[in-house]
């Protein structure tokens, strides 16, 4: 809809040349498909509104009509005007028509907005639309969660737009007027974390009022005999000078009436002001209205597009302002109308969510065009979907919804609304009692909710899974489902054709769902095999039992009840008579867990049955199988890094030919023996499959395949100790290499389930941690690991969030914030009130100790902040986002021993948190992956072209905003920058940064490394005082997010010292490179090379300041590292040396200078010293030295060589002369930081 935004011009549809087998998934091959991209030519128009100027607006032949609607709705000068039709020629333009469609439209074509007659529906659109205009720069919507609404405040930063609209130009002679002095609170070592800068005041959020009161009038609706004259509805207004007046809204448009606040009468006042529009009618009654109506538009139109579109999802914040609450009559009809489950701009007002969710998928995907309509349209009903599925399980929780089985008790209800099935984690009718009660029935919606998604990325074609979203709200879990068509008219006995109700004692099956889960089982891993039913006979199944195949009224093959897509884990699952293998046993497992459904997940099966690749390929190495797994001792080095896995891929394939016959019959044997080793389910080609129904209690095999069972034993049992014995140590490894750096609960989640770990081990990671002889530098990881750990467990493990909250320091403040979360229903409703500090500490030990396996050795939250160095306001971040509760931002006093940190009224209000799937552009991701691919080879200006090609599908597919777009923007950026166009590089970062506040929220990790990017580009371009503003905010975020004490910290210091240095800060400069210096020491050893960079970075701000001494120190420090790590003859050493003899020089010319001074008095001939203000080119160097930018073209002429080398090769290209790999000509580029 940003038509305004024109950044992208018209939107490039790419057409993919397909060939002869048009395969919906080309998988690999489809990247090398040339994309040859069809310029769809935009063309201008000219618009003609009544009582403005014709304006001309930039068009695409594929928008359609309404799209200028919406540009006209968000034009500064015809935002007010909403009912209205578009004329060509007097003719009037449908609005779903393609442009392109439309006869005797072309370029210079002059459209006429011709005002329309009102129906209801059109006047109170108009109304809502006036109250959007009138809240735009309002952020209460984004406070609370409404609207897909959030916060973003990188403009405060920034002062506004960067880039040539910015309000400041500085260049280098104008440094002095810039204040460099951080807020105390973000120096290092300061130990105060206030909370309030989180949420920094932005003036223009001071709204200009511009109505005191806008509602719908008591008069509602209009009498009959009205209706005949024409009004639609009546409204009442008080303007800012105190003016109440009465207004109708006719067919004609908006006019003053006669009726009061107690008496009606409809007939025009005099004069009538009568007004097509409700803006003109108030600007004529109210100059206030006049003046800052037009004044806030002005502002409205100034801000980014991307702090005004929607989010695909809602982000909620976690720390709110006291909003004070006033009248809208839009905010008080919407919660009585449309969110009952009833959509007013939908033709038959509710959507029948099931079939909007399987007709999207039935689209056709044979080209790019196809694919891309069909997952824009998927994503679409997904997003939508979600929305509707969190206000309804709001709805039914807050005691809105009736149940449809309102006789039982409440736990057991079960709700429809909307089109939408709710039903409560529960265990009801004991379905779940030999799988752990309420527990189980916990855990089995978010366990079903990966297997739809496992089931949806496999996208087979005619077979459906339900929309289902998974919300946990004020204590309670809601399982939000699509419905079935048909399946609420009969029994679930006779619907379920294929699978078992009853865990399987009965068990039937169909040959079309064998079929259709054929095909999944080789991507999801899922063996097929017989199961014997009650009467013994043997059952075919490729699922697990509990999947139930119902086909509905409308012919499709649902699968539905998918908590065992997964094979189960063992580790939590003790089975009599079973061992597991010894690395499990020697980490004390198996552990008795809550409940039986605990299973492994996806990402953990594939790394599995890679690492078993390997196995098998090294076994072709060797010519013999033995298991390469077992050679891996505790502790050392992973072996799924070998170094031939390529070769040794290559070699197992050319080995097993496609259809499985060997080249000759000696491999054949060794091929044989391999496989058997792995588990493989083929005896001629590779393939592991897990039976998910092996230890189901209640599930019987026939006695003919009991080989196979056992096989399927062994291989849950190796797939449990290879998480123990390679995932968890292969994290490990990643956080002392910094490959991995997880610094909340939200990146450690990731971080374990990138490897497949569930969150259930943390407890093992933690003590692996501790057995690590690194242990100081992993420290950064108990303050991720710990916060979520407690948080997870007290808020989200339990089906009664109510006696477990958060460890905190007082009596009342826990209270308080249990008071919210009194659960309807609940039974003894009062037992958490009296709740002491003490007995909440030993609920949280006990449960950390039965459910993580680990023991608190402490006896208070006071202790555990001490030992483990949290910060008790990282803790509060934590525990509010895992709740969503809401708190207001205030500064809270943790440590008062004489009043409690929390009233009631700091708890401003409890949010859902929601899981549900996120469907994939999966044409735009092949083009992102390729792009990377490309830069990474060093062809820059390929992967430049190809990543901007990802951008536009991304945003064809996911709309303006989305997570994999600000990726991508990012990667843009950071290329732009690499390209020397800093200017480019500075605006696709601007996008990226607002982009990560409004989706991820405002202090998420990702967002502070965004900062960081930013600020980096903002100092190339000149504009240091931003560049340091941003630095600031970066480090005062982070300090709340984690602490000082984490790696990234470190190079975040790094960056501030070397900006503070360049504005001459020196003092300023020093306290933070030298923190950086002592993070360095502490997370990378004393003798790694980022230390010596360290060192050199002190060392140069003290020959600044003329301390030779000092500087010397330092330098010889980094000196003897880059030595023993380098050599002599590194060029890095040569540097340091170099180095080291002009400061030696320095100094003794110093001192020389003293000597002089002392010895001749003041009439002593001084040699001026050269005391350098470092310029900005080095300072820059370092900079990007240190963030990872590895080559640059530091002076013009640089640049103008790289520029005209570029375009050598690329005409030496098009000549066809030059291969596509020049090896000696690759430019380099790191992500990373040059690891040591």
């Amino acid at each position: 809809m940003v038509n305004g935004d024109g950044a992208h011009g018209p939107t490039e549809e790419a057409e993919s040349r397909q060939d002869g087998n048009s395969e919906a998934d080309g998988g690999e091959d489809s990247n090398e498909q040339e994309v040859i991209v069809i310029q769809d030519t935009g063309f201008t128009v000219k618009i003609q509104a009544p009582g403005t100027e014709p304006f001309d607006l930039q068009v695409s032949p594929q928008e359609m009509v309404q799209e200028i609607h919406q540009v006209l709705m968000d034009r500064e000068d015809t935002c007010h005007r909403t009912c209205f039709s578009l004329q060509l020629d007097g003719n009037v333009l449908d609005n779903f028509a393609e442009l392109k469609s439309i006869e005797g439209l072309q370029e210079g074509s002059l459209l006429k907005v011709v005002e329309e007659p009102y129906t209801v529906r059109e006047a109170r659109i108009h109304v809502r639309h006036i109250r959007d205009l009138l809240k735009s720069l309002d952020p209460s919507d984004a406070y609370n969660g409404v609207d897909c609404n959030s916060l973003s405040f990188l403009s405060i930063f920034t002062d506004g737009d960067l880039g040539d609209s910015g309000k400041r130009k500085k260049k280098g002679n104008e440094l002095e007027q810039i204040d460099c002095t951080p807020p105390e609170h973000i120096l290092p070592g300061s130990k105060e974390r206030p909370l309030v800068p989180l949420q920094p005041q932005n003036k223009d959020w001071k709204p200009m009022q511009c109505l005191k009161v806008l509602t719908m009038s008591g008069w509602n609706p209009p009498p009959g005999n009205r209706k005949m004259h024409g009004d639609l509805m009546y409204l009442y207004i008080v303007t800012v000078e105190e003016r109440h007046v009465s207004l109708t809204a006719s067919t004609r448009g908006f006019y003053l009436n006669q009726s009061t606040t107690y008496t009606f009468n409809p007939k025009p006042a005099n004069p009538s002001f009568l007004s097509h529009s409700l803006v003109e009618l108030l600007s004529q009654i109210s100059p206030a209205f006049k003046k800052n109506f037009t004044a806030l538009q002005k502002k409205r139109v100034q801000r980014h597009p991307f702090e005004r579109i929607a989010t695909p999802f809602q982000v909620y914040s976690w720390t709110a302002p006291q909003v004070d609450h006033a009248m809208d009559c839009v905010r008080a009809e919407d919660a009585y109308t449309s969110r009952l489950g009833y959509e007013e701009h939908i033709p038959g007002q509710t959507r029948d969510w099931n079939e909007e969710l399987q007709t999207t998928r039935e689209l056709p995907r044979k080209n790019l065009p196809e694919r891309l309509l069909r997952e824009r349209a998927i994503f679409k009903v997904h997003s939508d979907f979600a929305a509707a599925a969190t206000r309804g399980a709001m709805a039914v929780i807050d005691g809105n919804v009736m149940a449809i089985n309102p006789g039982e008790e409440t736990r057991m209800q079960m709700f429809i609304w909307n089109n939408i099935f709710f039903s409560l984690g529960f265990d009801v009718r004991d379905h779940y009692r030999e799988l752990g009660g309420d527990a189980a029935a916990h855990a089995a919606p978010t366990n079903d909710l990966n297997g739809v998604r496992a089931y949806g990325a496999v996208d087979v074609e005619g077979l459906y899974t339900l929309g289902t979203v998974v919300v946990d709200y004020r204590g309670y879990r809601v399982t939000a489902q699509s419905i079935i068509p048909g399946i609420l008219e009969r029994e679930q006995e006779q619907s379920v054709i294929y699978g078992s109700i009853d865990f399987g004692k009965t068990v039937v099956s169909h040959s079309k769902y064998l079929e259709l889960l054929e095909k999944t089982s080789r991507p999801l891993k899922v063996q097929r095999h017989n199961v014997l039913n009650e009467k013994d006979d043997k059952v075919e199944l490729c699922s697990s039992v509990e999947c139930k195949g119902i086909i509905g009224n409308d012919g499709r093959h649902y699968i539905l009840d998918l908590l065992r897509t997964f094979p189960p884990d063992l580790n939590f699952l003790p089975v009599d008579g079973e061992e597991l293998p010894p690395e499990s046993q020697r980490q004390g497992f198996p552990r008795q867990h809550r409940h039986r459904l605990a299973c492994l997940r996806q990402e953990l099966i594939e790394a599995f049955v890679e690492h078993r690749y390997v196995s098998v390929c090294l076994g072709f190495h060797h010519q013999e199988s033995f298991l390469v797994t077992e050679a891996v001792k505790e502790g050392e080095e992973n072996s799924a890094n070998i170094p031939g896995l390529a070769q040794a891929k290559e070699l197992a394939e050319t080995l097993v030919g496609e259809d499985g016959s060997c080249i000759d019959p000696k491999s054949r044997e060794v091929v044989l023996n391999a496989c058997k080793a792995v588990g493989s389910i083929s005896n001629t080609s590779f393939d592991i499959r897990f039976n998910p129904d092996i230890f189901s209690p209640g599930v019987r095999f026939p006695d003919d395949s009991a080989d196979d069972v056992q096989k399927q034993k062994q291989l849950l049992k190796d797939a449990a100790a290879f998480l123990v014995s390679c995932q968890v140590p292969s994290l490990v490894k990643d956080c002392l290499d910094h490959s991995a750096l997880p610094m909340d609960g939200a990146t450690l989640t990731e971080a374990l389930r990138q490897r497949g770990i569930n969150i259930r081990y943390l407890g093992s990671v933690l003590e692996f941690v501790d057995k690590t002889p690194a242990k100081a530098q992993l420290e950064h990881f108990y303050v991720s690991n710990r916060n979520h750990h407690f948080l997870n467990c007290f808020l989200s493990s339990f089906p009664d969030a109510v006696a477990h909250l958060p460890p905190d320091e007082l009596v009342s403040r826990r209270k308080n914030r249990k008071r919210r979360n009194r659960v309807p229903g609940g039974g003894d409703n009062t037992a958490w009130a009296s709740l002491t500090p003490n007995e909440l500490w030993k609920n949280i030990a006990s449960e950390a100790q039965s459910y993580y396996h680990f023991t608190i050795q402490c006896d208070s939250a006071d202790q555990v902040v001490e030992k483990y160095g949290l910060q008790k306001i990282t803790l509060l971040r934590e525990i509010s986002v895992k709740t969503g509760i809401q708190i207001l931002i205030k500064e809270y006093n943790f440590d008062s021993r004489h009043k409690p940190a929390f009233t009631e009224e700091d708890i401003l209000n409890i949010f859902p948190v929601v899981k549900h799937v996120n469907p994939k552009a999966s044409d735009a991701f092949h083009f992102f992956q390729s792009g990377q691919a490309k830069v990474q080879q060093g062809f820059l200006k390929e992967g430049c072209e190809l990543i901007n090609e990802a951008l536009n599908l991304f945003n064809n597919v996911y709309g303006a905003m989305h997570v994999e777009i600000c990726a991508c923007l990012r990667l843009l950026a950071r290329l732009n920058y690499i390209m020397g166009d800093h200017p480019e590089a500075l605006s696709n970062q601007q996008k990226a940064v607002l982009m990560s506040e409004r989706v991820l929220g405002i202090e998420h990790p990702n967002t502070i490394q965004e900062y960081m990017h930013l600020a980096l580009y903002c100092f190339a371009n000149g504009q240091l005082s931003t560049a340091l503003k941003l630095l600031y905010r970066a480090r005062y975020l982070m300090l709340m997010v984690t602490g000082e004490d984490h790696p990234e910290m470190a190079l975040l210091d790094s960056n501030i010292g070397l900006v503070l240095h360049g504005v001459m800060e020196y003092d300023l400069s020093l306290r933070f490179l030298e923190n950086a210096l002592t993070i360095n020491t502490k997370y990378h050893g004393p003798r790694s090379l980022k230390v010596a960079l360290s060192h050199h970075l002190v060392a140069r701000v003290y020959e600044s300041k003329a301390e030779f001494r000092s500087a010397l120190q330092h330098e010889k420090e980094g000196y003897t590292i880059y030595k023993n790590q380098m050599g002599e003859g590194h060029e890095k050493t040569k540097e340091s040396s170099e180095y080291l003899k002009y400061l030696t020089q320095q100094a003794v010319a110093l001192q020389r200078t003293m000597n002089e001074i002392y010895k001749n008095g003041s009439n002593a001939s001084i040699m001026p010293l050269k005391f350098t203000a470092p310029s900005m080119a080095s300072v820059l160097e370092q900079l990007n030295i240190i963030n990872g930018i590895i080559f640059i073209p530091l002076s013009q002429k640089d640049l103008e060589n790289l520029k005209a080398e570029v375009q050598r090769r690329q005409q030496l290209q098009e000549l066809g002369k030059i291969e596509e790999t020049t090896e000696d000509s690759r430019l380099e580029l790191e992500d990373k930081i040059p690891i040591d």
